[in-house]
């Protein structure tokens, strides 16, 4: 059994036939496990076949066939509390934490039968894009394993592209689910602030954080957001609204839509690969017969700027005690990234806010004229491990990322092509607020009309 290629709607399509069982899909993604994670160290828990099959309830064998994600393998990243496994947050402080219930959004994979196959590695407290973790090891990119996986979701992309899992879970602050995914080759999206709980997910920003899929193909994205995207009364930065039919609306003609190209001297410092890459994108959605308008984004600076001050003061309230008391603990690159984001003062934390609340009425505004903006998902491809400061990726690799979770949009990362190098490279698609099923529509059309997301790294 291929796992690598096999998506979730294929996957699921085989069960209900019976050509393959729940236990032989989850033993064929543990094989997966067994041989690629000593080198590529996307995991840093796993949960074998057996043990994830019993946690299910009711099992399987007795559970309706018509369950959305029933026997497909999931892994989540080590943020996400599961039922008696350890959440280590990438973090020395919580090598030894064991949850004592399941975050919401693993609560809602298990009711719709999904199998949790392990907790994926994360730049440490999520405060970082390369994967280098000096405590659990460096998350390795599967087309060079040289180069950085991206982050902090590293491990959950590398999951996916490898077939060690069907999808994954990820949390992204600053781009951390888009920037692995694209560095990888997969999907990526992030779905609008506030749509998805963020309960039993350890935190790093408060006012920045979001929780989305990492998947092979748009549909399946839409399909982990269709079960993941329930209401949490509980949580305080849950916001109820109706349900969004994300598959329903996923292959609408896109014909006739306005779609705005980013351009001005922000975006095109981007390396001169990937802003090609993303022209011919735009070519392609010409061809579904879409307008398209060179729009300059230079404001996409400030906001990106804000998000980091707004980012690093958090996470340092987050961790403050610990910072206090055992700051030698955290490696080096989050250490001087907290320490700096102790020393925001109230004046420029209070003008990051303004400049968000500035942004969102910005986008809100811009999205009134043009349906989707595109962009370069990172301004480069994958960098190599060795020979960069993490800090620096961190700002340099987040800033096409960054300001959609400051504007808290939906934004998703489709493969657009690769480098001369052999590298992936990911395209951008940003929709207005709670425009989720419309930024799927798009990226689903873009990928019907194009080969990109049917390469998979030799593994």
């Amino acid at each position: 059994m291929d796992t690598q290629t096999l998506t979730i709607s294929n996957a699921l399509d085989a069960l209900g036939r019976g050509t393959f069982t729940p236990q032989d899909l989850a033993e064929a993604c543990f094989a997966q496990i067994n041989r690629l994670n000593p080198t590529l160290n996307a995991y840093i828990t796993v949960i074998p076949p057996q043990e994830a099959l019993e946690a299910q309830q009711p099992p399987l064998t007795t559970a309706p066939l018509y369950r959305a994600l029933r026997g497909i393998p999931i892994a989540v990243k080590d943020l996400f509390d599961v039922e008696g496994v350890r959440t280590t947050a990438g973090s020395k402080f919580f090598a030894d934490h064991i949850a004592e219930r399941d975050a919401f959004v693993v609560e809602k994979l298990r009711q719709a039968g999904a199998l949790i196959n392990g907790k994926t590695n994360t730049h440490e407290i999520a405060l970082g894009i390369t994967g280098n973790n000096p405590h659990y090891g460096t998350a390795r990119n599967p087309w060079n394993i040289e180069r950085i996986s991206g982050g902090s979701s590293s491990g959950s992309a590398i999951a996916v592209a490898t077939g060690m899992a069907l999808s994954a879970l990820g949390t992204d602050t600053g781009g951390s689910i888009r920037i692995p995914a694209s560095l990888c080759g997969i999907v990526g999206f992030k779905p609008t602030y506030g749509r998805v709980s963020l309960r039993g997910v350890f935190p790093l920003s408060w006012n920045l954080d979001h929780v989305g899929p990492l998947t092979k193909c748009v549909r399946d994205a839409a399909i982990l957001l269709q079960v993941i995207s329930a209401y949490d009364p509980i949580d305080p930065a849950s916001i109820k609204m109706l349900a969004g039919d994300y598959l329903g609306h996923l292959m609408d003609d896109v014909e006739g839509r306005r779609v705005a190209l980013g351009s001005g001297d922000f975006i095109e410092t981007a390396d001169p690969q990937a802003l090609d890459a993303v022209h011919e994108a735009a070519k392609v959605f010409e061809k579904l017969g879409c307008k398209v308008e060179k729009i300059n984004v230079d404001w996409m600076r400030e906001a990106a700027l804000a998000n980091k001050t707004m980012t690093q003061a958090d996470g340092a309230a987050v961790h403050r005690d610990r910072l206090k008391e055992h700051p030698e603990w955290f490696g080096e690159d989050i250490r001087r990234r907290l320490e700096e984001g102790a020393k925001t003062s109230s004046t420029e934390y209070v003008l990051a806010r303004q400049t968000q609340a500035e942004v969102r009425k910005r986008c809100e505004l811009f999205f009134e004229s043009y349906d989707f903006l595109l962009t370069p998902t990172t301004p480069v491809a994958a960098p190599a491990i060795e020979g960069h400061d993490a800090v620096e990726q961190a700002g340099r690799l987040t800033r096409f990322t960054a300001p959609f979770n400051l504007a808290g949009l939906p934004a998703l990362s489709v493969p657009c092509g690769f480098t001369s190098e052999g590298l992936p490279i990911g395209l951008q698609i940003v929709a207005r607020a709670w425009g989720d099923a419309k930024a799927l529509n798009a990226g689903y059309a873009y990928e019907q009309a194009t080969e990109w997301h049917k390469n998979f790294p030799k593994t």
